[in-house]
C-alpha cells in the first residue's frame, strides 16, 4: 500500500520559516517526481513546488518563489519543503503527491497518483 506521510506543519508567526517532510513508502519511488500543493480554506489545490527525481528539474509557484526552498532524499525516499518568511497568505493544508512512473515535475494536480493527507500550516500576523 502506498502512504505519503507528511509532517512539520503547525502555528507560525509572520515571517517565520517551517519545514515539512514528506515520507514515501509502498511503492518504488525511483522513476518518481514529487510534488508539494496546498489548499486554503474556500480555495482550490494550487501548486506550491515539485521536484524530479534526479533532483535536478525543480518548479516553484510565483508566490513562493524565493522564500521556498524543496529538496529530496532519495534514499529515504522523503521530500522536503523549507518555507521562510511566511505571511498569513501561506496558510493552507499542505499535500505531498508523487507520480507513479514519471520523473518529471508537474504542476497539474492531475498528473499525480499519490497523496498525502495533508498537515496544515497557520501564519498568523
Amino acid at each position: 500500500q502506498v502512504q505519503l506521510i507528511e509532517s512539520g506543519g503547525g502555528l507560525v508567526q509572520a515571517g517565520g520559516s517551517l519545514r515539512l517532510s514528506c515520507a514515501a513508502s509502498g511503492h518504488t519511488f525511483s522513476s518518481s517526481a514529487m510534488g508539494w500543493f496546498r489548499q486554503a480554506p474556500g480555495k482550490e489545490r494550487e501548486f506550491v513546488s515539485g521536484i524530479s527525481r534526479s533532483g535536478f528539474n525543480i518548479q516553484y509557484a510565483d508566490s513562493v518563489k524565493g522564500r521556498f526552498a524543496v529538496s529530496g532524499d532519495n534514499a529515504k525516499n522523503t521530500v522536503f519543503l523549507q518555507m521562510n518568511s511566511l505571511t498569513p497568505e501561506d496558510t493552507a493544508v499542505y499535500y505531498c503527491a508523487a507520480r507513479r512512473f514519471s520523473p518529471y515535475t508537474s504542476a497539474n494536480t492531475n498528473d499525480y497518483d499519490f497523496w498525502g493527507q495533508g498537515t496544515q500550516v497557520t501564519v498568523s500576523l
